[in-house]
């Protein structure tokens, strides 16, 4: 069986509706959000068969928000549905939710069990919040039309679910409480596999022949890989710089020393230490602080075509977070500082895409749905080396404006990645642009399984560029390969 067919449909041509916006504007919803469209209303034909989970895998930049927006505005303009309720896994997306929904006619509201919220089309909740008022909310929708009822799960793999484990991920099992007199669910994703292997809500399971064993892996009804969008503009490409050095290690006790390889080390237990010490910016290898002044250099050059440009330095926890934003600040750097614990994350998180800083340093916060087109360099400066949140991180910068849609060619001016020469970072780049198969698990996972180690995530071998040789090497890697004729 082949993994996916690209779009799931049968049947009539697609048409080329247009909405109009609250400012009077018209918008042609792209291919695959027109692909969208037809898929719900098919699914919602009382004669189909295909169940009612509907999973859309599509990268950033994609416009999965504004593709769900319109997706239900349609079905509400035909009668299909009435209703609909978004469950967001942070409350800085909720804002980001808000105003798309205005843009295009809807009104969205933060449900409160003490609000008369019944005339709004749709309600907004966090997972959290959900999970801390589930009786309320689960009252309060049973009298608010749940068979016209579209449920939304923004970034849907966080709703893990493990039927073996009743007391399992909550996020997960208060989703599917909630949500089981809905008419439709619509998981939205941009990175649909879970560290753990776990099966997620709001997505359909398929079995499949892998190497003569039957095994479970999620199957998204709807795949829009990042070099789809790529090649049509709608995103850029990206270009990684991979500092690469020797690791000096001591024992304690003894006089000699250990080096080690940063991107050659096979071993995994050396090669989780070699990152540990190779983010350190006080460490006598100095590979942090080489990689941030090559990025500090390259952020300057991009803006001498993109003036308001920025970066973003994802760093380990709040006080190497801190040190990062001072030797920021001491190159004479413009730095906004943002961590959970800061009670105006939220708020400086949504200030920054207008503001003036030079550079944004963080910790976990800058990943899924944060939207900051002006981003064209990301320092990946962690020890956090799972697949998904590698790729979560990077892709902040992949997003365009429409006003710099408006002034360049395509395929768009590249953003630029830099990171230490990790292994597992290196394997996980050549693939960002493609999409691979996630399989659920069938066993319990092992600690590596968990570190985001030993895992099946092989993309297309694309070529790595050695710039020089020895400590302080830069690996290049262009990821994906273009058409000819879309190369420049």
């Amino acid at each position: 069986m082949e993994w996916l067919e690209r779009p799931i449909f049968r049947g009539g041509p697609i048409t080329s509706t247009s909405f109009q916006l609250s400012g009077g504007a018209d918008i042609r919803p792209r291919l695959w959000q027109q692909q969208l469209i037809q898929l719900l209303r098919r699914r919602l034909d009382p004669a189909s068969t295909a169940g009612r989970d509907v999973l859309v895998h599509a990268g950033p930049g994609a416009g999965k928000t504004l593709g769900a927006l319109l997706s239900f505005r349609s079905m509400q303009a035909e009668g299909r549905l009435q209703h609909f309720m978004v469950f967001c896994h942070r409350t800085s997306i909720l804002q980001q939710w808000r105003s798309s929904a205005s843009r295009v006619g809807l009104e969205l509201v933060e449900w409160t069990p003490d609000g008369d919220h019944r005339q709004a089309d749709g309600w907004l909740v966090t997972y959290q919040g959900a999970g801390r008022q589930r009786l309320s909310l689960f009252e309060a929708l049973a009298h608010w039309c749940p068979e016209g009822l579209l449920a939304i799960a923004d970034e849907a793999h966080h709703l893990g679910v493990d039927p073996e484990e009743a007391d399992g991920p909550i996020w997960g099992r208060t989703f599917l409480d909630l949500s089981q007199h809905c008419r439709l669910r619509l998981g939205l994703t941009g990175t649909p596999f879970r560290a753990d292997n776990l099966a997620f809500c709001a997505a359909r399971r398929v079995r499949v022949d892998n190497g003569g064993e039957l095994v479970d892996q999620i199957s998204p009804d709807l795949c829009v890989e990042p070099r789809e969008l790529i090649a049509a503009g709608d995103v850029r490409p990206l270009e990684f710089r991979f500092q690469d050095g020797w690791v000096e290690h001591s024992r304690e006790g003894l006089p000699d020393r250990d080096v080690s390889p940063l991107s050659a080390e096979q071993r995994e237990s050396w090669r989780a230490r070699n990152l540990r010490r190779a983010i350190r910016l006080s460490d006598s290898s100095s590979i942090a602080l080489q990689l941030l002044l090559r990025a500090r250099r390259q952020l300057a050059k991009v803006r001498e075509h993109h003036p308001r440009a920025a970066g973003l330095v994802i760093a380990r926890d709040i006080d190497h977070a801190s040190s990062i934003s001072r030797l920021l600040v001491e190159e004479g750097d413009r730095v906004d500082l943002v961590h959970s614990q800061d009670p105006e994350a939220s708020q400086r998180l949504s200030a920054f895409e207008k503001g003036t800083a030079d550079w944004l340093v963080s910790i976990d916060m800058c990943a899924e749905g944060f939207d900051a087109p002006r981003l064209r360099v990301v320092a990946y400066l962690t020890t956090v080396v799972t697949r998904s949140r590698f790729i979560q991180g990077i892709t902040r910068a992949v997003r365009m404006s429409g006003e710099r849609a408006a002034t360049e060619a395509i395929p768009r001016d590249p953003s630029f990645i830099f990171a230490p020469a990790d292994p597992l970072l290196m394997g996980y780049a050549r693939s960002w642009a493609c999409s691979e198969p996630y399989r659920i698990r069938t066993q319990a996972p092992d600690r590596a399984a968990d570190e985001g180690v030993g895992t099946s995530w092989r993309g297309p071998s694309l070529p790595l560029e050695a710039v020089n040789d020895g400590a302080g090497a830069v690996i290049r890697m262009r990821t994906p390969e273009l058409p000819s004729f879309l190369q420049r």
